[in-house]
């Protein structure tokens, strides 16, 4: 009764075989596979958190000039692009590239109840870290009965 199902698993791993090989036929990037790899297009990786004063944007992107990333806030849209050059020996075999390089652009949707005018970012260690605070009137205060 089962038997089908294994024949799934087989196809599937065919199939992603195919594209692999497919991907190293045409010069593309092999797809990374598994449950903590970032598919194509989304670099960088990035995690996004709130508390009661802020929302952060956590973006993992190592090898970047500071200086040539561009980062900025429009109605509740956090835009943010750049660049991450790669040195490349042309006389060396690549067998496989999985490393990311070239232009970048993310685009994050945040709570309507950020303030566009109070935002830093830092970059260190690899890791871009924008806060942006929310409005006064998002924050919860706590009301005395008198």
């Amino acid at each position: 009764m089962f038997g089908s199902l294994t024949n799934f698993e087989s196809l599937f791993d065919e199939l992603r075989r195919m594209e692999q090989d497919m991907d190293e036929l045409f010069g593309r990037w092999a797809a990374p596979a598994g449950i903590r790899s970032v598919s194509r297009g989304t670099f960088p990786p990035t995690n996004v958190g709130a508390t009661e004063n802020t929302v952060d944007v956590y973006l993992f992107a190592p090898g970047l000039d500071p200086k040539g990333i561009d980062i900025s806030v429009q109605q509740n849209l956090l835009l943010v692009s750049g660049e991450r050059r790669l040195t490349i020996n042309d006389k060396a075999t690549y067998y496989r590239q999985e490393r990311f390089g070239g232009e970048f652009r993310r685009v994050i949707t945040l709570p309507e109840d950020v303030d566009a005018n109070r935002v830093e970012a830092k970059y260190r260690d690899g890791i871009l870290q924008i806060s942006l605070q929310r409005t006064e009137a998002a924050r919860p205060r706590q009301i005395q009965v008198q």
